[in-house]
């Protein structure tokens, strides 16, 4: 059993993703980061970074933050969604890196400046604005070839999606993005992906479907 502390984000919702589409079983427990509960006592025990998600693998002790680390524990764990040759491989990790480093927190500073910094930052809001748009043409450019982002369907997909059910807060019109829609509402529509959006609680149906 893998005890899942996570919260209404991308990084939380790709590993509840994750975790009903691998079938393995879990408890999750919502830590409300709007009310500052990943920083008591209790939770730094379990990540010091003070950041969601989190998992403990009661299996076998293992303690694991940063969610794109989780997906790779839980895809071995599962031996699913992860390709066992190294080229296919190597894609997959690729494409982790590439919303982990780039898709990600472009997203979440564009989020901040457009939403709740509106008007103040006009520098930042021109820049972040092309920058969103940039990624999403990346995203539909690759997509454009291939069914899924690294192949086969994989983890490399869950770790994207969560952040593209966010696009109307990055003033993203996905009819502008054809191949990224496609896909989108693809995955949206597996009843994994519904199961796992609604994790820790139930907040709205998935967007765009």
């Amino acid at each position: 059993m893998i005890d899942f502390y996570t919260w209404i984000t991308p990084n939380g919702l790709k590993i509840s993703i994750a975790l009903e589409e691998l079938g393995l079983p879990y408890v999750s427990h919502a830590i409300d980061i709007e009310k500052g509960e990943q920083f008591t006592a209790d939770y730094i025990r379990i990540n010091p970074g003070s950041k969601i998600p989190a998992i403990i693998d009661n299996d076998n002790g293992t303690v694991l933050t940063e969610s794109n680390a989780i997906l790779l524990y839980l895809a071995e764990k599962a031996g699913r969604l992860l390709p066992a040759s190294t080229a296919a491989r190597l894609t997959v990790t690729e494409w982790l890196m590439w919303q982990a480093g780039n898709f990600g927190p472009t997203l979440g500073y564009a989020h901040y400046f457009l939403t709740y910094n509106a008007g103040q930052a006009p520098f930042a809001e021109t820049r972040f604005t092309a920058d969103v748009e940039r990624l999403y043409r990346t995203l539909n450019d690759r997509l454009t070839e291939r069914e899924f982002v690294a192949g086969d369907f994989s983890i490399a997909d869950i770790a994207i999606w969560p952040w593209v059910s966010r696009f109307t807060r990055h003033r993203i019109d996905l009819d502008d993005f054809p191949a990224v829609q496609r896909w989108y509402r693809q995955l949206g529509e597996r009843e994994t992906f519904q199961r796992g959006y609604r994790v820790p609680f139930v907040t709205s149906d998935v967007p765009g479907l």
